[in-house]
């Protein structure tokens, strides 16, 4: 069974980095994109950024140039690297692989 596990997030100052893992139990990791995806109080979840099984990416406008989603098949686990975040990043943020969320993790970008 699929098992998608986040990283701890973390209060941020803006500006700041930060990088999230997700790390994915079960098989088939390296035949499956990955999404991460946020969810900012009273909003609705957003898909922040993509990776196909052969490294492809794509990411919402808001975070291009700023975000960087990678993954490492060898570990069975996928990142984001936020640099330069804002405070309208905050949000709990969480990764979907082979239709399974993970528990999501908080991200707070705050002074």
């Amino acid at each position: 069974q699929v098992q998608l596990v986040e990283s701890r997030g973390g209060l941020v100052q803006p500006g700041g980095s930060l990088r999230l893992s997700c790390a994915v139990s079960g098989r088939f990791f390296s035949i499956y994109a990955l999404d991460w995806y946020r969810q900012a109080p009273g909003k609705q979840r957003e898909l922040v950024a993509h990776i196909s099984p052969l490294g492809s990416t794509n990411y919402a406008d808001s975070v291009k140039g700023r975000f960087t989603i990678s993954r490492e098949n060898a570990k069975n686990t996928a990142y984001l690297q936020m640099n330069s975040l804002k405070p309208e990043d905050t949000a709990v943020y969480y990764c979907n692989h082979q239709n399974r969320w993970g528990q999501g993790t908080q991200v707070t970008v705050s002074s």
